[in-house]
């Protein structure tokens, strides 16, 4: 290989292994029959007593132990959440077949997005202020709820003890951030690899919080449809190893994707109601990062809340930087395994790598009556074989963050470099 082919290596970012917990099946090949099925998660609240509420579904992760994926870390010294990221980040690493004795010898990144944090700790402590406003905060409790835990407990369950550990609080678009992040970090040559995705679980606070604004859907969340009526809150975990193509073709690893571009941008605007124009920035943006021209996406995985105003505010952005190209097919993911707050971008990136790999398009389920201003193929409620190269993950973030990541089909010839 030649000295300008072995640096233009060094500045590819592939995917090398991923590891993902969700509702609809977790693990490859879980998720992969999940997604295939058009399973779809919804179901009332088990965790906790949600039956104040008039109605209380969600896309729980019920067969979830973390005793049963655990390897270092006691289950009885960490938070759920935690848990759930340190579960994904070692299916990740086992999944890119990367000797933790190598790792452990190398440069690394652990990033790890969310919304909520340890938020089931966070309701144990406001609920047991609730009871006895003079009683002592509980340790147990209180010890969990420190956000950067959750990078550090994926650290401390795969022993890396000398990697970056970072969790990214950006929201709902925190699971792509924490993937632009690695991806970054290894172009500049300050990590070999890194392990990135999110995690969030269903919690009372924030369930609470999206009832109260309307948002929050009464039996499922059902995007780009007429009678929508709301997202649906889910929980879980995904973690992707990044690593340069250079380091990877190193040590043999099977490639899964590469991430040709991504963008990141904020509305400075309002805290819940994203903005249009600043929304087609971030695409356009991403587009231009991977040097993909609209016309050759094959689909896009869009943030499809399944809001009233979301929705088609999202579809007229996408308009407004595909002009008169064709739309390509547009998937809403949330329909399937909720609202996963941090993680939903970090979910719905193994999707896409799925999708390429088996050759389908996931469905949008819930899909009853086309919206006339959601104008779309959303591929309604089942899968379709498709050829897929080239795809875009699109979050949008409470707080106005923005962030869209555009993955390809891992072509070894130059024209697969984004840079």
């Amino acid at each position: 290989m030649s000295t300008t082919e072995d640096a233009r290596d060094e500045h590819r970012i592939v995917v090398t292994g991923f590891g993902v917990v969700s509702s609809i099946g977790s693990g490859r090949d879980g998720f992969l029959d999940g997604l295939r099925a058009g399973r779809c998660g919804a179901k009332p609240i088990s965790r906790w007593d949600a039956t104040a509420f008039p109605h209380y579904n969600a896309c729980e992760v019920t067969d979830f132990e973390p005793a049963d994926g655990l390897r270092r870390v006691s289950p009885k010294e960490t938070g759920r959440v935690a848990a759930l990221a340190a579960v994904a980040a070692r299916m990740a690493m086992a999944d890119a077949g990367f000797p933790l004795e190598t790792a452990r010898a190398e440069h690394g990144l652990i990033a790890v997005g969310t919304t909520c944090g340890e938020s089931l700790e966070l309701d144990a402590v406001a609920e047991a202020e609730v009871r006895d406003e003079h009683a002592p905060l509980a340790a147990e409790s209180a010890r969990l709820l420190g956000p950067g835990r959750l990078a550090a407990t994926a650290a401390a369950e795969l022993d890396l003890r000398d990697v970056e550990t970072v969790t990214i609080p950006t929201a709902c678009a925190a699971g792509n951030y924490a993937i632009a992040y690695g991806a970054d970090a290894i172009r500049a040559g300050e990590a070999d690899f890194a392990l990135c995705g999110g995690a969030d679980a269903v919690n009372r606070m924030a369930f609470a919080g999206f009832f109260r604004m309307g948002a929050m859907a009464t039996e499922r969340c059902r995007p780009f449809d007429r009678d929508r009526d709301g997202t649906m809150w889910g929980e879980g975990s995904a973690s992707l190893v990044l690593e340069s193509l250079a380091h990877a073709r190193r040590r043999g690893a099977t490639i899964h994707a590469e991430v040709l571009g991504f963008q990141l941008n904020c509305d400075a605007d309002h805290p819940t109601a994203p903005v249009r124009q600043r929304v087609a920035a971030c695409i356009s943006g991403a587009l231009a990062d991977a040097r993909v021209d609209p016309a050759d996406l094959d689909v896009i995985f869009a943030h499809a809340t399944g809001t009233k105003a979301s929705d088609p505010m999202e579809v007229g952005a996408i308009r407004d930087v595909f002009g008169d190209t064709a739309l390509p097919p547009i998937v809403g993911l949330k329909s399937m395994i909720g609202h996963t707050m941090g993680a939903a971008g970090a979910h719905t990136c193994i999707a896409a790598m799925l999708a390429m790999r088996h050759g389908f398009l996931p469905p949008t389920v819930n899909f009853q009556n086309p919206d006339p201003d959601c104008v779309i193929d959303c591929v309604p409620n089942t899968a379709r074989p498709a050829r897929i190269r080239t795809a875009m993950v699109n979050s949008l973030g409470f707080g106005g963050n923005n962030a869209a990541v555009v993955l390809r089909e891992f072509s070894d010839g130059i024209e697969g470099a984004n840079r």
